[in-house]
């Protein structure tokens, strides 16, 4: 029963997760005359009671409310990189919903998330698209100086310079537009250093529905993003997500963060690169 009532208390949260963002940016999708209030983009949610891991050829595969992708775990990360193409999101199928794709460090098992990507939302039925970058809890940013629609290819980083310095970068391959910036970031109350201890590739849910992305293609092998492998660097390792070997962690959303409840979306096995992999949604 608490199980339950805390699963509530979260799924409340996510729900109001739009009073959490920003205010309106000013900025407008080219695809509609929305004014873009952008989410904010959270660590991994797994709740109390939630099926335990499962290692499949040598993976790990496990199940939460609001990640689908992959992430590799260790320490002291200081640079991930990856490439993903936007899909153009159904939204008179999924109404009120929203989905993002980025690459980060922290998050998997932290409070923090340093962060950046695209989104792909649903205003009504009208869908809207913005880049941005956030570092969690702070707000999202969007970033005004790259356009964004359905079928860009983009290539993104976020490297850790050192005392407290983070440089977040994104291109859109499509267009040649880019965006670079160096912000402080001092974890979650402002005091101390996030954990840097994962790296990730990620499709997620910001608010109580994922936007009807259909499938969402990530990494070299299937962007044709030249150099946008989905790779990371930590204090052991440097290379693609098959390189950390028993690190690499598989992310699959579900409804109540079970196996065995519906999911709403999964990512597919490696390809033969060992770093690139489609997500398909399925929140039916």
């Amino acid at each position: 029963m608490q199980s339950k009532m805390l699963g509530m208390g979260i799924l409340l949260a996510l729900a109001a997760a739009p009073a959490l963002a920003q205010a309106p940016s000013g900025s407008v999708s080219p695809l509609t005359t929305a004014v873009i209030t952008p989410r904010q983009h959270r660590p991994r949610i797994v709740l109390p009671g939630t099926r335990p891991n499962e290692v499949v050829d040598d993976v790990t595969v496990s199940y939460n409310l609001i990640w689908a992708g992959y992430a590799v775990t260790g320490s002291d990360f200081t640079q991930v990189n990856g490439s993903w193409i936007v899909t153009a999101v159904d939204c008179t199928k999924t109404p009120n919903s929203d989905s993002s794709e980025w690459v980060g460090i922290d998050g998997w098992t932290s409070n923090t998330v340093e962060q950046i990507g695209t989104d792909a939302d649903c205003n009504g039925k009208s869908p809207f698209y913005y880049v941005w970058y956030e570092f969690y809890p702070l707000d999202t940013i969007v970033i005004d100086d790259v356009s964004i629609a359905p079928g860009d290819k983009f290539s993104a980083s976020v490297t850790y310079e050192g005392d407290n310095e983070y440089t977040v970068s994104i291109t859109n391959d499509t267009t040649g537009q880019h965006f670079s910036k160096e912000v402080e970031f001092k974890g979650a109350d402002g005091s101390g250093k996030p954990p840097r201890n994962s790296a990730e590739w990620i499709e997620e849910m910001d608010g109580n529905e994922l936007s009807d992305f259909g499938i969402d293609s990530f990494g070299e092998f299937y962007t044709g993003v030249s150099g946008g492998t989905d790779s990371a660097t930590d204090s052991s390792t440097s290379g693609g997500i098959r390189d950390f070997g028993s690190a690499v962690q598989r992310s699959i959303s579900t409804k109540n963060g079970n196996k065995g409840s519906a999911d709403t979306a999964v990512p597919s096995a490696l390809a033969s690169d060992g770093s690139s992999f489609k997500v398909t949604w399925k929140s039916e």
